[in-house]
């Protein structure tokens, strides 16, 4: 299959709480992330962390952009998941929140954990997770998902059916249609104010640029770029700093290139958004903690 990387349902699912009480609550320096940046996962995070300002508050470590581990895993988290849970039998994979009080895994599911810096830690950034948009932004996440990334994972798919190539491929425009006339007349997806709705479809349009598009012809690839208001949205968020820093375009080459099975097509030639012009952090060196 093209463009496709190792994923694992989520081990781990507990959430962060207000008080003693809830086991999991709030406290400066009690918890650590461990991202990836160059995993879609990772970046929704390290974006959103970035947005709330949480660099004193919640420290992050970043991991190599290919993992070193069989099934997709980093070593380093290894110890992580041996001490959450004995003989963790799947791979120790990111992103991962960590209690440091504890040394063990609070969560590895990323909704929950965007949830979590958006509600719980909150920082001194905009309010990403607004009372009464919750439904909003889990359909913003269901359409990035079902809409837009499954389907142009299809309809990169060498060999196969065509017929069955064509109506993923019509699916994901669909999606995209749906995005271009909602970004007609709003500056964000819910309207004037960044939410997680925002950082969650501009990770998927840089994944559909910088990996899918490389498995689709290039027919697709202009139909997929007929939406100018929807990737100038992406190229003017992608000027924020907290998103462009966070872009490692190499990477996410390296990444793709490491577990990629596809047959690159015509497409790859064809460049939707110059995103070199934004990115600004270099490729993280391999992090080696003790243990």
């Amino acid at each position: 299959m093209p463009a496709t990387s190792p994923t694992a349902v989520p081990s781990f699912r507990s959430k962060i709480g207000h008080d003693a009480r809830s086991g999991y609550y709030t406290a400066p320096h009690r918890y650590r992330l461990h991202l990836s940046p160059a995993c879609p996962h990772c970046l929704q995070i390290a974006v959103t962390h970035n947005l709330l300002g949480l660099d004193e508050t919640l420290p992050m470590t970043l991991l190599p952009a290919v993992p070193d581990a069989p099934g997709g895993g980093h070593r380093v988290l290894r110890p992580l998941y041996e001490a959450s849970s004995h003989q963790h039998p799947g791979p120790a994979v990111a992103p991962v929140l960590s209690d440091n009080w504890t040394g063990r895994i609070v969560s590895t599911h990323t909704p929950d954990i965007l949830r979590d810096l958006a509600r719980q830690f909150r920082g001194h950034g905009p309010d990403l997770h607004p009372c009464g948009a919750e439904e909003a932004i889990a359909a913003v996440g269901r359409l990035c998902e079902q809409g837009i990334t499954e389907p142009a994972q299809r309809a990169g798919q060498p060999g196969g059916d065509p017929a069955a190539r064509d109506i993923a491929l019509a699916t994901l425009l669909r999606a995209l249609d749906v995005l271009e006339w909602r970004l007609d007349s709003r500056e964000h997806l819910l309207g004037g104010e960044l939410t997680l709705a925002d950082v969650q479809l501009w990770v998927t349009l840089i994944q559909l640029d910088t990996v899918h598009r490389h498995h689709l012809d290039v027919a697709a690839v202009h139909q997929i770029t007929d939406h100018p208001h929807l990737w100038a949205y992406a190229q003017r968020l992608a000027t924020h700093p907290a998103f462009g820093s966070n872009l490692d375009l190499d990477g996410i080459a390296r990444r793709h290139h490491a577990h990629c099975r596809g047959q690159e097509a015509a497409g790859a030639a064809v460049q939707i958004v110059d995103w070199a012009a934004y990115a600004r952090r270099k490729a993280p060196e391999p992090v080696r903690q003790p243990g």
